[in-house]
């Protein structure tokens, strides 16, 4: 599966993107000014997402992804 189709498919399961998921993770103190928080680790990040969102590992994944600025 392609990197787009992971974010497709979470933009349909959550009506949110990547920008909604990165402003959801900056008010949680994940994010700060746009960049990961060097003592968050990644499994922080997708247990949030798995627990909030029931978003599987690569879906989670995908999200960290794009909050370390992947794009594809």
């Amino acid at each position: 599966m392609s990197f787009q189709a992971y974010i497709d498919n979470i933009k349909a399961k959550t009506g949110k993107s990547p920008d909604d998921f990165k402003q959801l993770a900056e008010a949680k103190g994940f994010l700060q000014d746009g960049q990961l928080v060097a003592s968050i680790k990644a499994t922080v990040i997708t247990n949030w997402l798995k627990e909030e969102f029931e978003l599987g590992h690569g879906h989670a994944m995908a999200i960290y992804a794009s909050f370390k600025g992947k794009t594809e």
